[in-house]
């Protein structure tokens, strides 16, 4: 195991990409035991062989015919004609922004760019400082892996064979009350800074800003409906909000041109891509950790250790902050998640639990040098070095931890509503 972890960051070192470098050293390992090259290569493609994968490539691409569709735009214009008037009323914006995208595009760096792109300028415009104005739009953007439709809940919900529909209601109240914790943080430090408001919008613009947002506002609850009055799987739900996102953007909207198309298809290719080879690779990873018996030997050495819940929560939160430091959240889940799944059973932690809790160990590390990707969207979109923006974050990276700590002594407000919801 120690073997394999070392070639995986040397290769990691040298710039390999994770799946190839997770893929490689799992390899070299396996060669050590009665396998050969077919069975690697039957196993790889027999992991993508699944219809719920197939939920990945659907909100990937729904997610992007919004982004370039006007969604974001419109959508921003609404909150903004709501709240902006109000003290520190940008940062809200900016906030519930991203908690709207988020329940669209079930991506975190996709979620920082949207909002960021509109966001970020306006607020340095309006005086609010740099710094600031990419801490808060990194830190609401991690809300993208947490509330629903979740890519990084997907993933997990394949692996810990959980229903993706029960995690997709788990993340609701969590990433409602860790937005509500960011849009306090924010009030405050605006007021701290004396940072100005804009004019207050007249109720006709109002009205006349969310008619034009509720067609875009209205998918998350096409998703969630879809799935729980059982008309879709998540697989299906996915379909439908790819032809709900064409249909709104063609032919509401009208800002999606045929010319779109071929960017719009080439970064869902991209990113779905690159999501399947590292469950490609990881699938060997998990092969070589069965073949060892490694899961079942951690198991009962945290049974013979009489290992407390808080202490697994505390040693994994650690794991996974420094993994998410250095890898995405796709590849942190693939590979620790198969090792803790009998140590969960062990302890008798509830897996959707343990799903949120994790996911916002991850989302953490997602604004967390060196490599948060978050931080290196709001950095790009402001122009600014990465330094400003992990500055900017500080605040609300601390907010965040006091909100993890609260889910995880509470585990009713992960679990409460998909039990609710049967």
């Amino acid at each position: 195991m120690i073997l394999l972890f070392s070639i995986f960051f040397i290769l990691l070192l040298l710039r390999v990409p994770v799946a190839i470098s997770l893929a490689v050293s799992s390899i070299i390992m396996l060669l050590q035991g009665n396998f050969n090259l077919d069975m690697f290569a039957h196993r790889m493609f027999s992991s993508l062989d699944s219809f719920t994968l197939m939920t990945i490539p659907g909100f990937v691409l729904a997610g992007v015919i919004l982004a370039k569709g006007g969604i974001t735009k419109y959508l921003i214009e609404a909150i903004r004609s709501w709240i902006a008037h109000l003290p520190g009323g940008l940062s809200v914006v900016a906030i519930l922004a991203c908690m709207f995208f988020a329940s669209i595009s079930g991506s975190s760096p996709a979620t920082a760019a949207a909002v960021g792109a509109i966001m970020i300028p306006s607020m340095i415009k309006n005086n609010y400082s740099a710094k600031y104005s990419m801490g808060i739009v990194a830190a609401g953007g991690t809300l993208g892996i947490l509330l629903p439709p979740s890519i990084a809940l997907i993933m997990y919900g394949v692996i810990a064979q959980v229903s993706i529909g029960d995690l997709f209601i788990a993340g609701i109240i969590p990433g409602i009350l860790l937005g509500l914790a960011l849009v306090t943080v924010a009030i405050f430090f605006a007021w701290k800074n004396g940072y100005k408001s804009e004019g207050k919008s007249s109720w006709a613009e109002r009205g006349k800003h969310s008619l034009k947002a509720i067609w875009g506002a209205f998918l998350p609850f096409i998703i969630l409906g879809s799935i729980y009055s059982g008309v879709a799987t998540p697989t299906e739900a996915a379909v439908i909000s790819v032809f709900y996102a064409l249909f709104v953007s063609v032919f509401i909207y009208k800002e999606l041109l045929w010319k779109d198309v071929r960017p719009i298809l080439v970064e869902t290719i991209n990113i779905t891509s690159m999501i399947f080879l590292i469950i490609g690779a990881a699938s060997l990873f998990s092969l070589y950790l069965t073949n060892e018996q490694i899961p079942q030997q951690l198991g009962q050495w945290i049974q013979d250790a009489n290992m407390s819940k808080t202490l697994f929560f505390i040693s994994t939160g650690i794991l996974f902050f420094i993994l998410g430091m250095f890898l995405d959240p796709i590849s942190v889940i693939v590979i620790t998640l198969p090792i803790f799944l009998p140590v969960l059973e062990v302890l008798d932690i509830n897996s959707i639990h343990f799903a949120i809790v994790m996911t916002i160990n991850i989302e953490l590390a997602m604004i967390t040098p060196p490599v948060g990707l978050n931080l290196f969207v709001v950095s790009s979109i402001a122009r600014k070095k990465m330094g400003h923006a992990v500055q900017g974050v500080l605040p609300f990276m601390l907010v965040m931890v006091f909100v993890l700590i609260i889910i995880i002594a509470i585990p009713s407000i992960s679990t409460w509503l998909p039990q609710f919801m049967k």
